[in-house]
């Protein structure tokens, strides 16, 4: 299921998006049409479409492309809503200004999803505050962590120290509480919520620190909370009190009606 600005979308409609990728995006899981943190997705897309473009999105006028694409749907699904500009040329992404909003429909799975393998991946995403479609380093990334086995990657920066995932926040569990890197990263919705139901605190974590914390968990809007089973070969803890805790915490959170 596929509009660009509430209207069936052709695929002449999205050559621009296939061609340059020049665009940005957020993904929301819906359960019983309410979305956790739905104000800090609008948040976001406003945030980065000044970011990419330079241009004023209406976050109402997003949440009405919304709805109409979740009509009368039950249980749950992920609507991603992307923004571009279907006019802008590769050669002047400055001219990028008139924002479109395509929005699409996929099913979700239930919660809570099993445990991830993950294997370290030196890599770092391009302006990693933005939430933005050019995924090609993160894909690439994921991409080597399956061809050797693994679900998933984790990026490692150039000082050693852990940032996120391959599509998601990373966290840890370790003697002081719950510890979330200290790096450049996408500040994630589900993170973000999560900081808000008890003690969290952040600080640089070395991928040998983080092998060495009681548990590792990855968050997002799609997966909740996703415990982490190994670093590379190293096994961790699946099952800790916190991360039920997490759980709990995140699928207590009230839904925003769309």
């Amino acid at each position: 299921m596929a509009s660009l600005n509430g209207l069936p979308v052709s695929p002449d409609a999205l050559l621009t998006l296939a061609l340059t990728n020049y665009g940005h995006f957020t993904s929301m899981r819906v359960d019983d049409q309410r979305v956790r943190g739905l104000g800090l997705h609008m948040e976001r897309l406003v945030r980065d479409c000044r970011t990419v473009m330079g241009a004023e999105l209406d976050p109402e006028r997003v949440r009405a492309y919304v709805r109409q694409a979740a009509g009368d749907l039950t249980g749950s699904f992920v609507v991603r809503v992307t923004v571009f500009d279907p006019a802008v040329e590769m050669g002047r992404p400055d001219k990028a200004g008139n924002p479109s909003v395509l929005v699409t429909v996929r099913p979700a799975g239930a919660l809570p999803m099993p445990p991830l393998r993950v294997k370290s991946v030196r890599y770092e995403r391009d302006v990693p505050a933005v939430k933005h479609s050019g995924l090609f380093g993160a894909m690439h990334a994921r991409r080597s962590a399956l061809l050797d086995g693994y679900d998933d990657a984790l990026f490692i920066g150039p000082d050693d120290r852990v940032s996120e995932g391959g599509t998601w926040n990373v966290g840890f569990i370790g003697a002081d509480g719950i510890v979330w890197p200290k790096a450049d990263v996408l500040p994630g919705v589900t993170m973000g919520l999560l900081q808000q139901t008890g003690q969290h605190h952040t600080a640089p974590v070395t991928l040998a620190e983080a092998q060495g914390m009681h548990a590792a968990f990855a968050t997002n809007t799609t997966i909740g909370v996703r415990a982490l089973s190994t670093i590379d070969e190293v096994p961790m803890a699946t099952e800790h009190p916190v991360l039920t805790q997490l759980r709990d915490a995140y699928l207590a959170i009230p839904g925003e009606r769309l």
